[in-house]
């Protein structure tokens, strides 16, 4: 591209430079058909807000679906990469937005750290309470691997490369530098995007996500995470110094990435191992990078800088012998540190590769490698250079203290199905007398409990076992050898899915005493077992659940061993799936509630895994609202929650993404644990109008899903949930069973397919019916109460914030499109129409809830809209034709093409 095509000047928006280059590499790389076409959308995205330009649209519409299916292909990757650019340019506006907010009520301070930490000092807690909480502090995002992230890591890289040339640009701009050459380099960076491929051409393997889990640790998390600790340490080192270089490492990622078996048997025992092994290199040649720019930073020489007799010692022991050190003791320290790391990195990842005689001797774990640096770091304090310790030795140390030589803990999970099945098979081969499976609960209990108290194992190295029993059993064994190799904290949590009895958890604490995880003698336990509630039935027993296993000697035993209290995981997206969200949230609340009050009642602590997901359906939303809206109690400084799919994208994307997404997280585990609103009891009015809700909701929820007759071929037919499985995003299959019952179906293909229709269902249905019932039953008073919650309930105003969210993505034009694949006309008309009166009723209910009369969600024209239009409406097409004809690889590669697109463009839809 020439020089003078770029004429940009300073006052252009990010947004609208974005736009004229790609619309300039579109031009370069189309023909002049296609080019008119793509290009007429910017005109139609170009500031119109409202809908009066509707037959333009149409207009437009009608000319690509003449377009060949040739010709159709670069325009949905155009309508996709402009959405992908939106996205850049929305969050980097967001981001600057809360940098430049000196309003105390905005949004984009009243999550901010700073505000929090004001809030909790006004509400009268001294320092020290502060330093007990973040003593005892636990926050945990989990990565999972769940497969709505739909964009490749090529893709990823690119938009990565586009933020870190805006960010130069802004810099050039700001000195006074006219940004040419940077712009000619944004120039280069989008044909690059143009011309990468947008879609998978194989489906991805369970490595492969693991990769690109770990890419985010590489790129991002190992330098942001000691950078955030940095930044709160001196901020709260402001007028108390004690809380220098004191800061406990409370704030720890974790990850299902290779150790979930739930549903997906490419999770083997030889995958748990890669897994394993890839996050252990990743921490090792992070820190083996660090100490080699250290070792150059620290030039100092003996005669100009004191040392301790520690240090001496560990440079003497380093085993560099250049005459050329012989003077600089700190560098010759790092210099043995480095070795020793060298050599741990070869002992932990290729053992077979270590010499009889190694030139260092390995680190036995990450706290002996940390204890050198601390002898680095005491020294330099003790001869005064204080300000030496800062930096990247002082971010160095961080480091080493959240991510270890493990990186991230992975964590096991499995159905409680698939170990009920095995521990019967082990006792058929033991003990053929006991029949496991004709036992009843308590006869389960009370075996289990014996059992765990035997030292005699079950397991016999003699006896068959089943492939499957085999395949499970290995994955214990690994993660047993695995914190032997890679330390205790390489795994430590196994997650038991479908729990719903106190023997589902005494079957996992078995199955580790068999496989070397359980020490019966000691009583030392090596991994939390972590029960997962999901649906609503299992919600609404888990306290029982909770009490029964509490009340179990042999395990409370077991558990005071560990000392580390009980951690319960609690499951959005099926109990969405199966009540709908208002009693899905309803009940998840209460199902906090009454665990806390159990647990309490216990004397144990007690942690919450949240296990949410990108989109509102499956409990999405901004991290701070969910976490500080918990109830009270369900907090106390300790929360995991999980982070999938696109969202890991949107929070750690970016250096300066990530920053904001540690201070969202902490941020709003500190206001649910120390201000006087997270310890505030509800009204008890509240609460009985919320199970009036909860029950006219699921109620409407249930009957539209579950006992309206055609509704699973709705479904089927109206939307793209049977393409989606040929998407390559994920190795799970989508459904648990071989099966079309909408029981079945995994709940992020169910999500993410009424968001590519423009429906999401999951997010809103029901509500309207329940506020409906409520007025009718107490006309005035209903809508007076529900007011007050609203204002005064952050529980009930959160929900209500993530309904609104979800209506204002919901569009019924589009959702009808879809409807009109169902060649059952009776059918999609009387289901359409369902859907169609519970969206008004819902919007009405929220214009009552918060006593608005406007409709907040009519349809607006903006260059978002505009595009995820245009790809509903070409997918709607495309899916037609396709289903006519499943053999034509255009047909496949374009509708393809649009559900990435519009999955992209919703952000949170999966």
């Amino acid at each position: 591209m020439k020089n003078d095509d770029i004429a940009i000047t300073h006052v252009r928006s990010e947004a609208q430079l974005l736009a004229e280059l790609f619309n300039d590499i579109i031009r370069e790389n189309v023909s002049d058909k296609l080019y008119v076409a793509i290009s007429s959308l910017h005109a139609l995205s170009g500031g119109s807000t409202s809908s009066e330009d509707d037959h333009l649209i149409a207009d437009e519409v009608a000319t690509l679906e003449q377009l060949t299916d040739e010709e159709r292909a670069p325009v949905l990757r155009a309508l996709s990469y402009l959405l992908l650019l939106a996205n850049i340019t929305e969050d980097r506006a967001s981001l600057k937005l809360e940098r430049r907010s000196d309003d105390a009520t905005s949004e984009a301070a009243l999550d901010s750290l700073s505000h929090v930490l004001k809030s909790i000092s006004d509400d009268g807690s001294n320092d020290a309470t502060l330093h007990r909480a973040l003593d005892n502090a636990l926050i945990s995002p989990v990565f999972t691997a769940h497969p709505t992230e739909v964009r490749r890591r090529s893709v990823l890289n690119k938009q990565e490369e586009i933020v870190a040339l805006l960010d130069r640009r802004q810099y050039e701009l700001a000195v006074g530098t006219t940004p040419t050459d940077c712009e000619r380099a944004l120039c280069r960076a989008l044909l690059g995007l143009w011309q990468t491929r947008i879609l998978r051409t194989n489906k991805l393997s369970v490595v492969d996500e693991i990769q690109n889990g770990v890419a985010y640790f590489e790129k991002h998390l190992l330098d942001a995470v000691p950078a955030f600790y940095e930044r709160l340490e001196d901020a709260l080192a402001v007028g108390d110094e004690s809380w220098v270089d004191k800061l406990p490492s409370f704030l720890k990622f974790g990850s299902w990435i290779g150790g979930d078996r739930d549903g997906n048997p490419f999770v083997t025992a030889e995958v748990l191992e890669s897994a394993f092994v890839i996050h252990s290199g990743c921490a090792l040649d992070y820190y083996v990078a660090q100490l080699s720019k250290l070792i150059a930073e620290m030039s100092l020489a003996d005669w100009l800088v004191g040392h301790t007799d520690a240090l001496l010692d560990l440079a003497n022991r380093s085993g560099d012998r250049s005459p050329h050190h012989n003077d600089e003791t700190y560098r010759r320290a790092l210099i043995g540190i480095k070795l020793r790391l060298e050599q741990t990195r070869a002992s932990l990842l290729k053992p077979s590769t270590v010499q009889a005689k190694p030139a260092a001797i390995a680190y036995p774990t990450a706290q002996a490698l940390s204890s050198d640096l601390d002898i680095i770091h005491q020294s330099l304090l003790h001869c005064g250079s204080s300000l030496l310790t800062e930096g990247r030795l002082r971010n160095l140390r961080r480091a080493v203290s959240v991510f270890g030589f493990h990186l991230a803990p992975i964590d096991l999970r499995q159905n409680s199905d698939v170990h009920e099945r095995v521990v019967a098979e082990l006792l058929e081969r033991a003990a053929p007398e006991t029949d496991y499976l004709s036992l009843d609960e308590s006869q389960r209990v009370q075996f289990l409990s014996r059992e765990l108290m035997y030292q005699r194992p079950l397991l016999s190295r003699y006896a068959d076992y089943s492939q499957k029993t085999q395949d499970e059993l290995a994955i214990f064994h690994t993660a047993c050898q695995s914190q032997l190799r890679f330390g205790k904290d390489a795994v430590q949590n196994y997650i038991i899915s479908k729990a719903s009895e106190a023997s589902d958890v005494l079957e996992v604490a078995l199955l580790l005493k068999e496989t070397g995880l359980l020490n019966p003698v000691t009583g030392e336990l090596a991994l939390n077992i972590v029960p997962l509630f999901e649906t609503i039935l299992d919600l609404q027993r888990a306290s029982t659940v909770i009490d029964n296993l509490l009340s179990n000697n042999e395990y409370r035993q077991l558990l005071d061993r560990r000392g580390q209290g009980i951690e319960i995981m609690l499951g959005y997206s099926d109990s969405n799936k199966d009540g709908g969200f208002l009693t899905s949230n309803w009940e998840l609340y209460q199902a906090e509630v009454a665990l806390i009050e159990v647990c309490d009642a216990h004397q144990i602590p007690l942690r919450f895994f949240h296990g949410r997901g990108g989109s509102i359906g499956r409990g999405g939303g901004p991290s701070f609202r969910a976490i500080s809206t918990q109830p009270s109690g369900a907090v106390r400084g300790s929360i995991r929650l999980t982070e999938q799919g696109e969202v890991i994208e949107a929070k750690y994307g970016s250096q300066q993404a990530t920053l904001r997404t540690l201070e969202s997280l902490v941020a709003g585990t500190l206001k649910a644990s120390l201000t006087t609103s997270a310890g505030s009891a509800v009204d008890n009015r509240y609460i009985l109008t919320m199970q009036a809700l909860s029950k006219s909701a699921m109620a409407a929820y249930r009957s539209l899903v579950y006992e309206t007759p055609g509704f699973d071929r709705y479904f089927w037919e109206s939307t793209v949930v049977s393409e989606i499985a040929n998407l390559n995003v994920g190795s799970r299959p989508a459904s648990r069973k071989s099966s079309r019952n909408i029981e079945d179906l995994r709940a992020i293909p169910w999500v993410l397919s009424w968001s590519q229709c423009r429906a999401m269902l999951p997010g809103w249905y029901g509500l309207g019916s329940a506020v409906r019932a409520l007025l009718d039953e107490t006309p005035g008073v209903g809508e007076s109460t529900l007011q007050e919650m609203f204002g005064k309930w952050e529980f009930f105003a959160g929900l209500i914030s993530n309904v609104e969210a979800a209506l204002a993505q919901t569009d019924l034009s589009i959702v009808y499109k879809y409807a009109c694949l169902l060649e059952d006309q009776l059918t999609r008309d009387r289901i359409f129409a369902s859907v169609a009166e519970e969206y008004h009723r819902t919007v009405h209910a929220v214009q009552v809830i918060k006593g608005v009369e406007k409709d907040q969600h009519a349809t607006r024209v903006t260059p978002r809209s505009v595009y995820l239009g245009m790809l509903n409406q070409l997918q709607v097409d495309t899916l037609k034709r396709f289903r006519n004809d499943s053999t034509d690889d255009r047909l496949r590669r374009n509708l393809l093409l649009s559900i990435n697109g519009v999955a992209a463009g919703l952000r949170n839809s999966g």
